[in-house]
Parts: C-alpha cells; sequence; structure tokens
C-alpha cells in the first residue's frame, strides 16, 4: 500500500483556502467583471492613457485569478489522484501525489509572500535605478550584473521591464541604469532591495588576479499612476538637456540627439532617458520617473523629520551595505539585515533572489509587530 498523504493534502488545501481569503478571490473577480466592461466600450481609447490603465489592470487581475483560481483546481486534482492510488495500490500514482504537493509548497510560499505586502504603494510599479560606487570597472561590471540579475527576476515572474538609460563604463560595465518593472506587487518586493550591494571576488580586471571589494546603489521607487495629476513641477524648475545616445565605450547608437535629461533645479534631481524612439518619447519617460523621484523625494523628507524628531534616523551610503555578495575565497550571499544566507550566487546573480526578498519582507513585518507591542 502506498504512503498516504491525506495529512499533508488537508494542509495544502488550508493554506489555499486561507490564501484565497486574505487575497481576496472573490474582491478579484468583481473587479475583473468591471474591467472587462471598461474594456469592452467602444469609446475606450478615445483616451489612450486610461486605455492603457484599464488594460494593464485587466491583464494582471486576469493572471492573479487564474493563478488563485488554479491553486483550488490543483489540490481538487491531487486529492483524486491520491484517492486512486489508494484504491488501486499505485505507487507511480503516489509518487505523482508526492511531487505535486512538493510543487504546490512551493508556489504556496511564494504567494503568501504576497501578503505581507501591506505598504501604502505595495502594488505599485518599480522605478529602478542601479549606480556604481566605489570599486573603479569592478563596480561598474558589478552595477551591470545587478540589472542583468534584476531583469532575470522579473522576467522569471512575468513582468515588464522597461529601460529607461544606460550609462556605460569607460573599460567595461555601467556607471548607472534606470528601468521599470511594471506587474502587481513590483515596488513592494523591490523595495527590499533598497541599498548598497556589496560584492568580493577576483577582479576580472586585474592582470594580477588580485581580490576586489565593488559597491553598488539601487535605489528603488513606486510609479504611481496618479503623479501626473498629483505632482506639477513647473517648466521654470526643469533643465532640459538633449544629447546623443551612447552605447558601450562611448559609441554613438544614433545619428540625431534623441536622449534627454532632465535636472530638477530646486532638488538636484537628475533623470535621463534614451532608449525611447524619438526626444519627445525620452522626456515624457522622464518626467514620468522625475515625477517619481520628487514624489519619493518628499516622502523621505517627511521621515526624515519624524526620525530627527524620535532622535535618529539610519545612514544608506556607502559602507552599510545592505547585502554581501562573495565569491571568493567562499561563496555566499547574506542579507545583513535579515541575516539570511545562501552558497548558491550563482543563482542568485540568474535572478533567484526571492528567498532574500522574502526574509526581508518578514523581517519588516516582525519589526513592526515588535515595535506596536
Amino acid at each position: 500500500m502506498p504512503d498516504s498523504h491525506a495529512d499533508e493534502l488537508a494542509g495544502a488545501r488550508r493554506r489555499v483556502a486561507q490564501l484565497v481569503h486574505d487575497l481576496d478571490l472573490d474582491g478579484k473577480r468583481l473587479r475583473l467583471e468591471e474591467l472587462q466592461d471598461l474594456a469592452g466600450q467602444p469609446d475606450l481609447w478615445d483616451d489612450p492613457d486610461r486605455a492603457r490603465s484599464v488594460t494593464t489592470e485587466l491583464a494582471a487581475i486576469e493572471q492573479e485569478v487564474a493563478r488563485l483560481a488554479g491553486l483550488t483546481e490543483r489540490i481538487d486534482d491531487l486529492e483524486v489522484l491520491e484517492q486512486l492510488a489508494q484504491e488501486e495500490d499505485d505507487d507511480s500514482s503516489s509518487a505523482e501525489v508526492a511531487a505535486g504537493l512538493a510543487a504546490m509548497a512551493a508556489d504556496l510560499d511564494r504567494y503568501e509572500l504576497a501578503t505581507l505586502l501591506s505598504g501604502e504603494h505595495d502594488n505599485a510599479d518599480a522605478i529602478v535605478s542601479v549606480h556604481a560606487g566605489e570599486g573603479g570597472v569592478d563596480a561598474m561590471d558589478w552595477t551591470q550584473m545587478l540589472l542583468r540579475m534584476y531583469t532575470r527576476w522579473a522576467e522569471n515572474h512575468g513582468y515588464a521591464v522597461d529601460v529607461y538609460d544606460t550609462s556605460y563604463g569607460e573599460e567595461a560595465g555601467l556607471k548607472s541604469a534606470t528601468f521599470e518593472v511594471k506587474g502587481p506587487d513590483a515596488y513592494g518586493y523591490l523595495n527590499a532591495e533598497h541599498g548598497v550591494h556589496r560584492l568580493v571576488r577576483i577582479s576580472p580586471f586585474d592582470s594580477q588576479a588580485r581580490r576586489q571589494t565593488s559597491f553598488a546603489l539601487v535605489d528603488v521607487v513606486p510609479m504611481l499612476p496618479e503623479l501626473d495629476e498629483e505632482i506639477d513641477v513647473p517648466d521654470e524648475e526643469i533643465r532640459v538637456d538633449v544629447y546623443r545616445s551612447s552605447g558601450p565605450g562611448g559609441q554613438s547608437v544614433n545619428t540625431t540627439d534623441s536622449a534627454v535629461r532632465l535636472t530638477h533645479l530646486p532638488t538636484g534631481v537628475v533623470v535621463s532617458c534614451q532608449n525611447e524612439k524619438s526626444q519627445h518619447q525620452n522626456k515624457a519617460a522622464a518626467l514620468r520617473v522625475l515625477k517619481a523621484k520628487l514624489a519619493e523625494f518628499e516622502r523621505q523628507k517627511r521621515a526624515e523629520e519624524l526620525d530627527d524628531i524620535r532622535g535618529g534616523k539610519q545612514n544608506v551610503g556607502f559602507g552599510s551595505q545592505i547585502r554581501s555578495y562573495v565569491l571568493h575565497p567562499y561563496q555566499m550571499v547574506k542579507d545583513l539585515r535579515s541575516e539570511f544566507e545562501t552558497g548558491n550566487v550563482s543563482a542568485v546573480l540568474d535572478g533567484d533572489i526571492d528567498a532574500l526578498l522574502e526574509s526581508e519582507l518578514r523581517r519588516r513585518v516582525r519589526v513592526a509587530a515588535e515595535s506596536d507591542d
């Protein structure tokens, strides 16, 4: 007689039921019907911005409903297969149940992580900027590695990525890059990455193969749809510079001055966009990013005022890294906030950062609960 999986199945069904409740599947189905009605209106595309907002939310809600409904279907199928395995004394079917439960447990872990996202803007898209810090060409190479890591993570989760600007190093790598990650809870997940990231490795750029420590700063802000209405930036507060888009080694990638750099004069915030097809499109994209940065600037200023009242604030500068990635003399990635660590550095650099994100999100929930007590 095959081993019974009845207890594991019952536990999985309880987790599914709790998840369906916490993520409000019924509410999402109602919202899906509303969005489908809106998407079917013949005058929808009279307002392209509104139409894009509706279709983007519709696609995200459809995906979320399908995932949650799919969990219930999967547990139903596994229970039927378990019954068949027991009735027919079928070890192969029992093995399928065990494999299905393992896969489902991994998916449930990921979905349950979404219930930890309770911040005001956690459901927003994310604007991510990576900047090379100390470490010379190694830091620029490290910045490019981080861009690839986040891009792979986004692709693995079905998120769209729009790269707005890339500033290449003279020898290798990137001085900086700015990109938008579009998808459900993108900011909620990625804001856990905000801070300084340190890489320790044998430098591929050192002829003597010495160990090099390099740093990169990751900055994450939410992209909010209401920013155009809430954030008013007078033209006289913005300096607009146009230039030719450049590629690796300073090569010009087009023959027109289509790239745009915006400088907000009162705050000194600078954003650039060079990857759209025209100067007008680059300016519009850069303005969206600028507004997101200014909104975050105001939030941080208010937070600093509160920190001063409380008696201090946390330094978020170089030398206060949130995570270390060590490739030599041993291999380990360690988050210095949550103390989570893993030896599978290659998987992390290939975008497998879910466990790191989860460890930080759970730490934040724990800290918030302790402060409430």
